[in-house]
Parts: structure tokens; C-alpha cells; sequence
């Protein structure tokens, strides 16, 4: 019998490695995107021990959901951290008070399944560094090829609204 392509196995789909930045390391199976999904993104995700997937950032957006498949670590929430571990779900609704980390804090690979929202355009704050990146034309974890502008940028960045424009 054949398969909806609908449905997909996270066996059949590849690991995307993702560039290693200092504490940075993970790699992913996008499950949304290989089952055709448009507003909803799911990624499987592994982070090696002493690592996290992402800075801690929360969205303007998009809302997040992740669920803990296995292993153990730490969820930096607001300014709080929290242990989290094998069978925990955490709800991440868009905005300030939900900017998160997840950090491998164990000695074995972290792995869980991120649920989101695909909204844009999306506006993502990185609450340590002073950074917010901005996607249109495609959601974070969406088709980067049908994005039409995207960028990372210091939110203390500012110019005037007529800088650089013609005078006539």
C-alpha cells in the first residue's frame, strides 16, 4: 500500500547539520515541510550535550510548542530557568515574556519535537545580544527560497524615515 504524501516517516528524511557557533550546535528533521504543511511548522530537533539549538529569542508572532522526547536539560523562560526532561511539554506564546533558550545541560543528546505557528512577516528579539531578525515572504523553518527580505540587525540601529531619500 502507498503512502499519502501527507504522512511521513522521520526515518526516511535526512539530519540537517546545522553551522556550529560557539555554544550553538544542533541538527533537525523538518517533518512539517516534508508533509507538505503551510502554517504549521514541526521540526525534530537533536542538541549534543553542553549545547543549545538557539540563542534566547522569542517571537512577535509565531507561538511555539516543545515537546521532550528524550534526555534532560535546562529551559531558560523570561529570566527564570527550569529543568525540563523526558515527557515535558512547554508552550511558548509569542512575545517578551516567553523569550526561551533550551540548553543540554546532561550528559546524553537532547532531542524533542517543536511545534509553530507559520505566520509572517515574523519579527524574532534575542533578548542577550540586542538583535532582532526579520522574515517576509516565508516563516522561520519555512521555504527559504520564497522569502523577499530577511535579516539580522541591532535593535539600537536606527536611522531617520527620509535617510537616503531623493530630494526630487
Amino acid at each position: 500500500m502507498s503512502r499519502h504524501s501527507a504522512i511521513v516517516n522521520q526515518a526516511d528524511l535526512d539530519w540537517i547539520e546545522a553551522p556550529a557557533s560557539g555554544a550553538f550546535r544542533f541538527r533537525r528533521k523538518q517533518l512539517g515541510a516534508a508533509a507538505g504543511a503551510r502554517m504549521l511548522g514541526a521540526s525534530l530537533y537533536e542538541v549534543p550535550p553542553g549545547a543549545s539549538a538557539f540563542p534566547r529569542h522569542f517571537h512577535s508572532a509565531n507561538e511555539e510548542a516543545i515537546y521532550i522526547l528524550d534526555g534532560a536539560g535546562t529551559l531558560t523562560l523570561g529570566d527564570a530557568q527550569f529543568p525540563i526532561g523526558r515527557g515535558d511539554f512547554i508552550s511558548l506564546p509569542a512575545g517578551a515574556a516567553h523569550a526561551h533558550r533550551l540548553a543540554n545541560t546532561s550528559d546524553a543528546p537532547l532531542v524533542y519535537l517543536c511545534l509553530s505557528t507559520m505566520i509572517e512577516p515574523e519579527v524574532s528579539f534575542y533578548a542577550d545580544s540586542g538583535k532582532v531578525g526579520v522574515m517576509v515572504g516565508s516563516a522561520p523553518g519555512g521555504d527559504k527560497t520564497r522569502r523577499t527580505f530577511e535579516g539580522i540587525f541591532r535593535t539600537g540601529a536606527k536611522i531617520g524615515y527620509f535617510d537616503g531619500e531623493p530630494d526630487a
